[in-house]
């Protein structure tokens, strides 16, 4: 019987290679389309049975993976099983695209029958600890990273790397940075590796190492966005906002679809004050993802900062129609209503945004300020009292109790409160003079 070459030619290269693939180390000339149509041809001529059939739609089915054509794959596949049930591969390569497809208990139960029939298979373990990142079952995932380094060549930098993003998801940074670690030792043009462990070292305070791996990161590849992207951020938080800038804008020139590109360099140009630049940038971010409540709340905390109530509160309103369970949104409403006088739909707003946050700080004295424009003294004092305790270096919180309990007749309290939060914020009597508290 005269076998097809641009079948069995894949068959050769790809048998034990289960790792679905754009390409298949070793692969001869013919191409996948090639070897589609040469198995085609075969499995159509109904001149081969068996193991040898099987091995044509295994064959088939990979190069149909290869080129995109999941569903087709999936059922040669599913062929190939039926004609050798302990083809290993090809459960393994079935139960990979059953879960990339959605059906995520189909790919388990395939990916366990493909350990089942070859506790050795190195790729099945991998696949099955995708599928457990995509559950957030990050200790089964853990596990089978685990197998995967003690089946194959310990020193797979990309093992290591996937465990340590397990580690690091799960809350366990001190292991996700050892993991990201041996990754780098490993494979040292790994910059994926290099930028997330910096983002621990920033987590952990240790911003100069943070640094140090996001610049590393960016010198080995100056188009490397998460490194960029983490670089930026860190520069943020660290205050030096022009360089965070500066790394946003090379994000950008990189990929200009990316609305938390945007989104994050408004916030940078916030903290510079520059509304107009920030308010711009979330623009950009909204029109590239219209269902982003946080850019619809940023935007309109930067109106209100600008003065533009009436904008600032249409975007509030905007992003808690696209989240009603978004805390910070109802509170930015109450705030901007409280602002604009309108003092009972400001007081529902806060009670709804503390309905979802109970024991949150700046909620609690957004309300209390509220209380103190309606002259309910007692339950404004109630509310910075609650502030206060939460967050005892809350100037506004110490200012305004001090303005309810001279109110009141307090005034060796009030005094007191006020000098305390002066210290903290020179100009907190300009800020109340703003709200129309005086």
């Amino acid at each position: 019987m005269r076998v097809h070459p641009a079948c069995f030619a894949a068959f050769f290269a790809l048998v034990g290679w289960t790792l679905p693939s754009l390409a298949a180390p070793g692969c001869p000339a013919p191409s996948f389309a090639d070897t589609v149509a040469g198995c085609s041809d075969l499995i159509r001529g109904r001149k081969l049975s068996g193991a040898t059939l099987g091995t044509a739609y295994y064959n088939r089915g990979f190069a149909l993976q290869s080129l995109s054509a999941f569903k087709d794959a999936i059922s040669d596949f599913s062929a190939a099983i039926k004609l050798n049930p302990k083809n290993a591969a090809a459960y393994n390569n079935r139960g990979y695209l059953l879960a990339m497809t959605g059906d995520l208990d189909g790919g388990l139960r395939d990916l366990n029958e493909a350990i089942k029939l070859d506790p050795s298979m190195i790729h099945a373990f991998n696949n099955r600890a995708m599928l457990f990142k995509t559950r957030r079952e990050w200790d089964l995932a853990i596990a089978d990273y685990d197998a995967a380094i003690r089946l194959k060549d310990p020193k797979a930098a990309v093992v290591y790397s996937n465990r340590a993003f397990a580690y690091q998801s799960k809350g366990d940074g001190d292991r996700a940075i050892l993991d990201y670690s041996e990754a780098i030792k490993l494979d040292p043009q790994d910059v994926n590796s290099l930028s997330n462990r910096g983002v621990l070292y920033a987590e952990k305070g240790h911003h100069d190492q943070a640094m140090a791996d996001f610049d590393e990161a960016i010198r080995r590849d100056p188009k490397s966005l998460p490194a960029l992207v983490n670089r930026g951020f860190t520069r943020y938080k660290k205050g030096e906002i022009d360089l965070a800038i500066a790394d946003y804008d090379a994000a950008i020139a990189i990929d200009p679809r990316i609305a938390k590109l945007f989104h994050n360099r408004a916030l940078a140009y916030m903290a510079k004050n520059n509304l107009p630049r920030a308010i711009a940038d979330f623009g950009e971010a909204i029109k590239l993802n219209p269902k982003d409540a946080a850019a619809y709340n940023n935007r309109g905390v930067a109106y209100r900062a600008k003065g533009d109530t009436d904008r600032a509160i249409a975007d509030f309103t905007k992003a808690i129609e696209i989240d009603p369970k978004y805390a910070d949104a109802w509170n930015s409403r109450c705030f901007a209503r409280a602002l604009a006088g309108q003092l009972e739909q400001a007081l529902k707003d806060c009670d709804t945004s503390l309905n979802l946050r109970a024991d949150d700080a700046n909620m609690l004295d957004s309300r209390a300020l509220v209380y103190l424009k309606l002259n309910d003294l007692d339950k404004a004092i109630a509310d910075y009292d609650a502030a206060l305790m939460r967050n005892p270096k809350l100037a506004r919180s110490l200012y305004g109790r001090g303005i309810a309990k001279q109110k009141k007749g307090d005034s060796a309290g009030g005094n007191a409160d006020i000098t305390a939060a002066k210290s903290m914020n020179e100009k907190i009597a300009e800020t109340f003079s703003g709200y129309g508290v005086k």
